[in-house]
Protein backbone atom coordinates (compact mmCIF):
# COMPACT_ATOMS: atom_id res chain seq x y z
CA UNK A 1 0.00 0.00 0.00
CA UNK A 2 3.06 2.01 -0.41
CA UNK A 3 2.61 5.90 -2.46
CA UNK A 4 -1.55 5.95 -1.72
CA UNK A 5 -2.89 9.63 -1.30
CA UNK A 6 -6.42 9.44 0.01
CA UNK A 7 -6.52 13.47 0.80
CA UNK A 8 -10.06 14.47 -0.72
CA UNK A 9 -11.60 10.90 -0.04
CA UNK A 10 -14.00 9.05 2.33
CA UNK A 11 -12.76 6.35 4.90
CA UNK A 12 -16.06 4.09 5.51
CA UNK A 13 -15.47 2.27 8.81
CA UNK A 14 -16.19 -1.29 7.64
CA UNK A 15 -17.81 -3.39 11.00
CA UNK A 16 -14.32 -4.68 12.23
CA UNK A 17 -14.36 -1.42 13.99
CA UNK A 18 -17.54 -1.85 15.44
CA UNK A 19 -15.86 -1.55 18.94
CA UNK A 20 -14.26 1.15 18.53
CA UNK A 21 -14.05 4.78 18.31
CA UNK A 22 -14.17 4.81 14.21
CA UNK A 23 -18.11 2.64 14.59
CA UNK A 24 -20.18 3.55 11.83
CA UNK A 25 -18.63 6.17 11.02
CA UNK A 26 -17.13 8.61 7.72
CA UNK A 27 -14.33 10.81 7.76
CA UNK A 28 -13.26 12.92 5.38
CA UNK A 29 -9.39 12.88 4.52
CA UNK A 30 -8.16 16.41 4.71
CA UNK A 31 -3.96 15.58 4.38
CA UNK A 32 -2.98 12.34 3.56
CA UNK A 33 1.40 11.87 3.15
CA UNK A 34 4.00 10.29 4.23
CA UNK A 35 3.97 11.75 7.51
CA UNK A 36 0.56 10.45 7.89
CA UNK A 37 -2.96 11.22 7.67
CA UNK A 38 -5.73 14.07 9.69
CA UNK A 39 -9.26 13.82 8.82
CA UNK A 40 -13.03 14.55 10.36
CA UNK A 41 -15.63 12.32 10.92
CA UNK A 42 -18.56 13.82 9.24
CA UNK A 43 -21.51 11.80 10.46
CA UNK A 44 -21.31 12.46 13.96
CA UNK A 45 -23.37 15.52 15.58
CA UNK A 46 -23.23 16.57 19.30
CA UNK A 47 -25.99 18.49 21.22
CA UNK A 48 -23.69 21.87 20.97
CA UNK A 49 -24.98 24.03 17.95
CA UNK A 50 -22.54 26.31 16.23
CA UNK A 51 -24.28 29.40 17.87
CA UNK A 52 -23.82 27.79 21.01
CA UNK A 53 -20.44 27.19 20.48
CA UNK A 54 -19.92 31.34 19.24
CA UNK A 55 -21.24 32.40 22.31
CA UNK A 56 -19.07 30.04 24.53
CA UNK A 57 -16.15 31.30 22.98
CA UNK A 58 -17.63 34.98 23.35
CA UNK A 59 -18.16 35.88 20.03
CA UNK A 60 -21.43 37.49 19.37
CA UNK A 61 -23.30 35.14 16.80
CA UNK A 62 -25.77 38.20 16.00
CA UNK A 63 -28.91 36.51 13.33
CA UNK A 64 -26.57 33.59 12.09
CA UNK A 65 -27.73 30.72 8.92
CA UNK A 66 -25.79 28.36 10.71
CA UNK A 67 -27.19 28.65 13.86
CA UNK A 68 -28.69 25.26 14.10
CA UNK A 69 -25.92 23.91 12.21
CA UNK A 70 -25.04 20.84 14.80
CA UNK A 71 -21.33 21.03 15.57
CA UNK A 72 -19.67 17.32 15.03
CA UNK A 73 -17.46 15.13 16.96
CA UNK A 74 -14.60 15.00 14.51
CA UNK A 75 -12.15 12.77 16.03
CA UNK A 76 -10.50 11.56 19.19
CA UNK A 77 -7.80 13.74 18.95
CA UNK A 78 -7.66 17.43 20.31
CA UNK A 79 -11.56 17.61 20.95
CA UNK A 80 -10.58 20.62 23.12
CA UNK A 81 -10.27 21.97 19.28
CA UNK A 82 -12.31 23.25 16.85
CA UNK A 83 -11.68 22.81 13.06
CA UNK A 84 -14.07 24.15 10.41
CA UNK A 85 -13.96 22.58 6.24
CA UNK A 86 -15.56 24.52 4.04
CA UNK A 87 -15.79 26.02 0.74
CA UNK A 88 -14.93 28.20 -0.96
CA UNK A 89 -11.06 27.64 0.37
CA UNK A 90 -11.04 31.59 1.29
CA UNK A 91 -7.97 33.77 2.91
CA UNK A 92 -8.23 32.86 6.93
CA UNK A 93 -5.16 32.62 9.18
CA UNK A 94 -4.58 28.75 9.23
CA UNK A 95 -6.06 27.01 6.29
CA UNK A 96 -5.00 23.80 5.11
CA UNK A 97 -6.37 23.60 1.35
CA UNK A 98 -7.91 20.32 0.62
CA UNK A 99 -8.87 20.26 -2.72
CA UNK A 100 -9.09 23.44 -5.30
CA UNK A 101 -12.59 24.60 -3.50
CA UNK A 102 -12.39 22.86 0.11
CA UNK A 103 -10.40 24.45 2.81
CA UNK A 104 -9.83 23.26 6.38
CA UNK A 105 -9.25 26.16 8.55
CA UNK A 106 -8.37 25.94 12.65
CA UNK A 107 -8.25 29.39 13.35
CA UNK A 108 -10.32 31.54 15.31
CA UNK A 109 -10.79 34.15 12.38
CA UNK A 110 -13.15 32.62 10.18
CA UNK A 111 -15.62 31.96 13.67
CA UNK A 112 -15.85 36.05 13.58
CA UNK A 113 -16.55 36.12 10.18
CA UNK A 114 -19.40 33.34 10.33
CA UNK A 115 -20.52 35.88 13.00
CA UNK A 116 -20.44 38.90 10.76
CA UNK A 117 -22.12 37.15 7.69
CA UNK A 118 -18.42 37.29 6.24
CA UNK A 119 -17.57 33.25 6.52
CA UNK A 120 -17.64 30.60 4.01
CA UNK A 121 -21.02 29.60 1.65
CA UNK A 122 -20.85 25.84 2.72
CA UNK A 123 -18.92 24.61 6.26
CA UNK A 124 -18.81 21.81 8.81
CA UNK A 125 -17.86 22.57 12.27
CA UNK A 126 -16.28 19.81 14.23
CA UNK A 127 -14.29 19.80 17.74
CA UNK A 128 -11.16 17.28 17.46
CA UNK A 129 -9.84 15.35 14.74
CA UNK A 130 -8.87 11.81 13.38
CA UNK A 131 -5.31 11.01 12.74
CA UNK A 132 -2.90 8.67 12.17
CA UNK A 133 0.72 8.44 12.32
CA UNK A 134 3.20 7.60 9.08
CA UNK A 135 2.06 3.99 7.35
CA UNK A 136 -0.57 3.52 10.25
CA UNK A 137 -3.52 4.38 7.67
CA UNK A 138 -1.91 2.24 5.27
CA UNK A 139 -1.80 -0.62 8.03
CA UNK A 140 -5.26 -0.42 8.65
CA UNK A 141 -6.20 -0.24 4.69
CA UNK A 142 -4.32 -3.00 4.55
CA UNK A 143 -6.71 -4.90 7.11
CA UNK A 144 -9.35 -4.28 5.71
CA UNK A 145 -10.46 -1.45 8.49
CA UNK A 146 -11.63 1.04 5.61
CA UNK A 147 -13.68 1.14 2.80
CA UNK A 148 -12.35 4.22 0.93
CA UNK A 149 -13.92 6.21 -1.90
CA UNK A 150 -13.44 9.95 -3.35
CA UNK A 151 -15.06 12.75 -1.07
CA UNK A 152 -18.09 14.03 -2.49
CA UNK A 153 -18.89 18.08 -1.65
CA UNK A 154 -22.46 16.94 -2.03
CA UNK A 155 -22.42 14.78 0.68
CA UNK A 156 -20.15 17.11 3.15
CA UNK A 157 -22.03 19.98 2.41
CA UNK A 158 -25.28 19.75 1.24
CA UNK A 159 -27.25 16.46 2.82
CA UNK A 160 -27.60 16.14 6.52
CA UNK A 161 -24.72 14.52 8.78
CA UNK A 162 -27.07 11.05 9.98
CA UNK A 163 -27.29 10.81 6.04
CA UNK A 164 -23.77 10.94 4.76
CA UNK A 165 -22.42 7.79 5.82
CA UNK A 166 -25.12 5.77 3.47
CA UNK A 167 -24.85 8.62 0.27
CA UNK A 168 -21.67 7.07 0.24
CA UNK A 169 -21.26 3.69 0.70
CA UNK A 170 -23.90 4.34 -2.34
CA UNK A 171 -21.02 6.05 -4.31
CA UNK A 172 -19.60 2.31 -3.93
CA UNK A 173 -22.85 0.70 -4.89
CA UNK A 174 -23.22 -0.70 -1.39
CA UNK A 175 -25.53 -0.90 1.76
CA UNK A 176 -23.97 -1.26 5.24
CA UNK A 177 -26.38 -3.55 6.12
CA UNK A 178 -24.41 -6.31 3.77
CA UNK A 179 -20.80 -5.46 4.95
CA UNK A 180 -19.20 -8.21 6.55
CA UNK A 181 -16.64 -8.89 9.65
CA UNK A 182 -15.21 -11.54 7.65
CA UNK A 183 -12.75 -10.77 5.44
CA UNK A 184 -11.15 -13.50 2.49
CA UNK A 185 -8.47 -13.98 -0.08
CA UNK A 186 -8.73 -15.04 -3.33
Amino acid sequence: MENVNLTDHFLIAMPSLENSFFAKTLTYICEHNEDGALGLIVNRPTDLSVEKLLQHLGISPGELREGSLPVLLGGPVQVDGGFVLHQPVGLWQSTLSTNATTGLTASIDILQAVAHHQGPDKMLVTLGYAGWAAGQLEQELAKNAWLTVPASAEILFEIPSEERLPAAMQLLGIDFCHLSNQVGHA
